[in-house]
C-alpha cells in the first residue's frame, strides 16, 4: 500500500517515515506549508514550518529514498486555525490551535490530498495508538505516557482512524532518537518545537494585534461584586487562572476568574473562586460515531498536561455535554478542550464553554 507521510522536519515524523518503509509501505513525504514566516514575525529560517524545516524534511526523504512534496495549505490554515485562534481570544476564551490544525488540516485536507496521490493511508509522528476491535477503531494513549498526544487527537472519526497510522505509538522518545541516529537522519538530535508555530515567542496578544492590526482596548478589572479594582490592558491578554502580569496590588493574591469581552471587563478573585465541579462542553466528538444513550462514568482531562479526573459526562441534545467532576477542578477554562478517557482509550471530547 502507498502511504503519505506528514513530515514537519522534526525527528518524530522522520522516524515515522523510516518505520513505514520498514513495514513495507511505498512512501511519499509531504510537508505542509501553513503560513508565511512574516506572519509570525520571523525571518525566513525561524520557527516551526520554516524554510529550514522544509529543507530538513526534504533531506530526510532523500536519505530514505522517497519522494518529497511541499503542499500549500496557507489559506485553510489562516481561516481554520489562525482565524479561530483570534476569534477565541476575542471571545474571552483560551484556544488550543494544535487541535484545530489536526481537525481541519492533518486529518482532513491532507487525507484528501493523499487520495489524489493514490495513497491509501497517511502517517504522522504523533505519539498515540490506533487499534481495531469489535467492528470499530479505537484511539489509545501512547505506550510512552510522558509523550502521549492523544489529547490533541480527540476530534478524529472512525473514517479518519481507518486511514491513519501512528508508527511511534508503541515506542519511547528515546527509541525514536536511537532509530534516527542509526538511520543517519539529520534530524536525530534536533530539538523539539514547544511553541505554537505561528506564535514562536509565546506572546499571544502581540501576535493577535500584529495579525489583525487592531489593538485590544483597555477596560476595568472588577471584583465578583462588580467593584472596579483597576484597569486591564485588553481582554486578549488574559486567561482564566492567570496571576502574573496583572499589574495590580491587593492585600491578597488575585487571579483572573472571568472574562467578559462584551462588557470589556476582567473579573479578579482569590484562588478559591477558581474551583468548580461542573462545566459544559460544546461540539462534542464521540469517536465511536454515536453518543452514549445516557450519562457515563469516565476520566476527563481538561488541559493537555493535566491528569484525567474522575467524572460523569452527560450528553445533551444540542451536541454538547455536561461534565460533573467528583472533586472541584481549578480554572476550567473556556476554549480549552475536555477530553474523555476510558482507561487508555479516548472516548471523545469537546470545548469548554462560558456558562
Amino acid at each position: 500500500m502507498k502511504a503519505l507521510i506528514a513530515m514537519s522536519g522534526g525527528v518524530d515524523s522522520s522516524v515515522a517515515a523510516r518505520l513505514m518503509i520498514d513495514k513495507g509501505y511505498e512512501c511519499v513525504g509531504c510537508t505542509m506549508k501553513l503560513y508565511e514566516n512574516e506572519d509570525a514575525g520571523l525571518g525566513k529560517d525561524g520557527g516551526c514550518c520554516s524554510l529550514s524545516d522544509t529543507e530538513d524534511a526534504r533531506l530526510v526523504c532523500w536519505k530514505l529514498g522517497i519522494d518529497h512534496y511541499t503542499m500549500d495549505f496557507g489559506d485553510e490554515f489562516r481561516e481554520k486555525v489562525i482565524g479561530d485562534f483570534i476569534d477565541s481570544y476575542r471571545r474571552g476564551e483560551t484556544p488550543n490551535p494544535c487541535i484545530e490544525c489536526n481537525r481541519h488540516l492533518k486529518f482532513d485536507k491532507l487525507i484528501r490530498r493523499a487520495e489524489l496521490l493514490g495513497c491509501g493511508v497517511i502517517a504522522t509522528g504523533h505519539y498515540a495508538r490506533i487499534e481495531r476491535g469489535g467492528g470499530r477503531y479505537r484511539l489509545l494513549k501512547a505506550a510512552d505516557k510522558t509523550k502521549d498526544q492523544s489529547y490533541v487527537l480527540y476530534t478524529m472519526t472512525q473514517e479518519l482512524l481507518s486511514r491513519t497510522v501512528f508508527p511511534l505509538g508503541g515506542i519511547s522518545k528515546t527509541e525514536t532518537r536511537r532509530i534516527a541516529e542509526e538511520a543517519g537522519l539529520i534530524t536525530a538530535r534536533k530539538r523539539d518545537s514547544q511553541d505554537i508555530c505561528f506564535v514562536p515567542d509565546g506572546d499571544y496578544a502581540s501576535a493577535i494585534e500584529r495579525l489583525t492590526g487592531i489593538k485590544s482596548p483597555p477596560g476595568d478589572y472588577i471584583g465578583k461584586d462588580g467593584k472596579v479594582l483597576g484597569r486591564h490592558k485588553g481582554v486578549i491578554h488574559y486567561t482564566i487562572g492567570q496571576h502574573k502580569g496583572l499589574g495590580i496590588v491587593q492585600d491578597v493574591p488575585l487571579y483572573v476568574t472571568a472574562i467578559d469581552p462584551t462588557a470589556n471587563t476582567v473579573t479578579l478573585g482569590e484562588s478559591g473562586e477558581l474551583f468548580s465541579d461542573t462545566c459544559r462542553v460544546r461540539n462534542v466528538n464521540w469517536i465511536s460515531g454515536m453518543p452514549p444513550a445516557s450519562a457515563i462514568r469516565c476520566g476527563v482531562k481538561a488541559r493537555y498536561r493535566q491528569p484525567e479526573q474522575p467524572a460523569e459526562v452527560e450528553p445533551l441534545p444540542d451536541g454538547g455535554a455536561v461534565i460533573r467532576f467528583d472533586t472541584p477542578q481549578r480554572a476550567l477554562t473556556p476554549g480549552q478542550s475536555a477530553v474523555f478517557y476510558d482507561g487508555d482509550e479516548v472516548i471523545g471530547g469537546g470545548k469548554i464553554t462560558r456558562e
